[in-house]
């Protein structure tokens, strides 16, 4: 009768302990799946913070493209006669030969 209650015993141990086993690598599984959900909220959140960094610089950069295709077109107009009467006109007041000046009425 001894060995019976002995291996019942054994038994029993070893069914509270495959229960502990079971339970703490239950809660370990579920604290590393917690983990890495949060993880990937957290990257997920910085990955759409980048996405919209990366539109606003494509912007800025289209827009530099604009500006710089202005300062390109500009520079052609300075070197151009038509640039060269304009600010002779404007500045000096001067005239081609052929051209009449009106001026108004005081």
């Amino acid at each position: 009768m001894n060995k019976r209650t002995s291996s019942g015993r054994r038994k029993r141990r070893s069914a509270r302990q495959f229960k502990r086993t079971v339970v703490l690598v239950s809660t370990v599984l579920l604290l590393m799946t917690g983990m890495m959900a949060f993880r990937s909220m957290t990257l997920q959140a910085k990955n759409n913070e980048y996405k919209s960094q990366e539109a606003e610089l494509n912007q800025e950069i289209e827009k530099e493209k604009e500006r710089s295709s202005e300062v390109e077109e500009y520079q052609e107009y300075v070197q151009s006669d038509e640039y060269v009467k304009d600010v002779a006109r404007e500045k000096l007041g001067l005239v081609d030969p052929d051209e009449i000046v009106f001026e108004p009425a005081e």
